[in-house]
């Protein structure tokens, strides 16, 4: 079989109207997964406690009524999502030949993100647990047990970061509306008003998820890269903390009713 026929059969795939079917539903999923995030970190802000993460919130979804059934929908339509990124990061789909590399490697990033949601997802619809904090860390420790390992965390800081930037100019700057078909109407307001928060809430986060990996390289201590759930409980302890991080957290369930939203709106 040639490229070209490989490519082609690709394509074909990427097509399949089942497979963009189900992953839609995996926008769906990630906005509800943001959604439990949101929630748990307003109870943080609120002093009530709880992991404001992806764990956290695939806990949180366990105990709603059919949340087992909902786990494996999640792990479903976030696994459909994934592979559906990965034929588009092999196509380079949806930009001109210029800039396809550039869409591939963004495509293949966010496909590797999903498919370790949709594992988290698996190991808790098993009965199972994780905690993304506990990883995190981990994760760390080994790279500062490298030979260069500060630096090499140092990296992972700044690229974290530079993620986060991504996230906060994508919703600044309405980028996001290459990704969706904006509606008309009453609606379209409401879309790009969640979007915009939602993605420069995100960005946040994930920005101080970067911020906190530098601080554990500086200090060469991996209980400071606590990732996303360390991220936003650290932003209580700013001045006016707490309101800032209420804040946060309504952006980040805006993000989530976007996602909903998305899972009927993205172009495929």
């Amino acid at each position: 079989m040639s490229a070209g026929d490989v490519r082609r059969a690709a394509r074909t795939a990427g097509n399949n109207p089942a497979l963009t079917v189900v992953a839609r539903a995996g926008y769906a999923a990630s906005g509800l997964i943001h959604l439990l995030i949101g929630w748990v970190a307003i109870r943080v802000a609120t002093h009530h406690g709880g992991e404001a993460d992806q764990s956290g919130a695939l806990a949180q979804l366990t105990k709603l009524p059919g949340g087992t059934l909902g786990l494996w929908a999640t792990v479903v339509g976030l696994g459909a999502l994934a592979l559906w990124l990965l034929l588009q990061a092999a196509l380079g789909i949806g930009t001109s030949s210029k800039k396809r590399w550039v869409r591939s490697v963004v495509s293949f990033g966010k496909a590797v993100a999903y498919l370790a949601l949709a594992g988290t997802a698996l190991t808790f619809a098993v009965g199972g647990s994780s905690h993304a904090s506990t990883s995190t860390r981990s994760a760390s420790a080994t790279i500062l047990s490298l030979p260069g390992g500060e630096a090499l965390l140092v990296a992972v800081g700044l690229a974290t970061a530079g993620i986060g930037g991504y996230f906060i100019y994508k919703g600044a700057r309405q980028k996001f509306r290459e990704d969706i078909a904006v509606p008309d109407g009453h609606y379209k307001h409401a879309v790009v008003v969640l979007a915009v928060a939602g993605y420069v809430a995100k960005g946040i986060a994930v920005a101080i998820v970067g911020v906190l990996f530098i601080v554990a390289a500086a200090t060469v201590d991996p209980r400071d890269a606590s990732g996303l759930d360390g991220a936003l409980k650290a932003l209580v302890g700013l001045p006016f903390g707490a309101p800032v991080l209420g804040i946060v957290a309504a952006g980040l369930m805006a993000y989530g009713v976007y996602s909903i939203a998305r899972a009927r709106l993205a172009l495929f």
